[in-house]
């Protein structure tokens, strides 16, 4: 019992001294100075924080990456993209394509020919659109040239509004990533899409329409800009549409584009300039 009580005093002793007024083994005075220390430590690892970001932020772009660290050749991508890039319907059942025709509508919609000829520019096809600032001077925003929806003929929505799911014959549309300041071709030729069945389906994959015709991202809408200086920025399309699949099967299908300033993509990387995707269209 003795031995607890010593232990327990000297426990409360340690804690605050009465006599020596030492609150943990140190006064008020030395208290104070390990807080002061601590205090100027934290604010000069503060100010030195702050002051590398102001550094940094100089440094940046408000329209435009300072440093761009990009793929050789960008990504595409397709609308409608189903569940994990599978298409799957049945021409006779709409619930299956509805939800297909509804996404492409919603897609299209800043591409309705009335709007397009309300925001953007009619340009001369096959060359690009370069807006240069001058010196400090910055050129924005930038202008955009016209996408409009009809470009796509039969798988605009304009013509046939299912986009041909209804009759087995879908519309597919196909987008390449947008990069600032890509020039996608030169000596006026345009970056165009080729669709093909992979090996083991390519009997299967029929007949191909392209829209706009070839295939191609015309050079007009190049080079991109950025979000903030070309604000009303409409980026191309490219809508293939299977005219006679084979039905009740699945068909696995690969869209690539084809460039002579892109490099072609790598097998390392199966969104590099291409894009798969699964086929299949019953008809029960």
């Amino acid at each position: 019992m003795e031995d607890d009580r010593k232990g327990s005093s000297e426990w409360r002793e340690f804690f605050w001294n009465p006599r020596t007024h030492e609150l943990l083994g140190r006064t008020a005075a030395s208290w104070g100075l390990i807080l002061l220390f601590y205090l100027i430590f934290y604010l000069c690892l503060a100010g030195m924080f702050a002051f590398t970001m102001y550094i940094m932020l100089l440094t940046l772009d408000d329209y435009k990456p300072t440093w761009q660290d990009r793929l050789a050749t960008p990504g595409m991508m397709i609308r409608p993209k189903g569940n994990q890039l599978e298409i799957t319907f049945s021409t006779s059942d709409t619930e299956s394509w509805d939800g297909f025709v509804h996404n492409l509508n919603s897609f299209l919609s800043p591409y309705n020919d009335s709007y397009q000829v309300q925001t953007n520019d009619e340009c001369t096809p096959d060359e690009y659109f370069i807006q240069e600032d001058s010196g400090e001077v910055r050129n924005n925003p930038k202008r955009s040239c016209q996408f409009n929806r009809t470009i796509l003929e039969e798988c605009s929505g304009v013509w046939d509004r299912f986009y041909g799911y209804d009759k087995g014959q879908p519309c597919i549309l196909i987008k390449l990533n947008r990069v600032i300041g890509m020039l996608p071709g030169k000596d006026r030729q345009s970056p165009y899409v080729t669709c093909a069945a992979k090996r083991e389906d390519s009997d299967k994959i029929g007949l191909l329409a392209y829209y706009p015709p070839n295939g191609t991202f015309n050079l007009m809408y190049y080079p991109y800009y950025g979000k903030k200086a070309q604000v009303n920025y409409t980026q191309p399309l490219v809508a293939v549409k299977f005219l006679n699949a084979s039905l009740n099967t699945d068909i696995n299908v690969e869209c690539k584009v084809t460039s002579n300033t892109l490099a072609a993509g790598s097998d390392r990387d199966k969104f590099a300039g291409r894009v798969s995707f699964k086929l299949r269209i019953n008809d029960k």
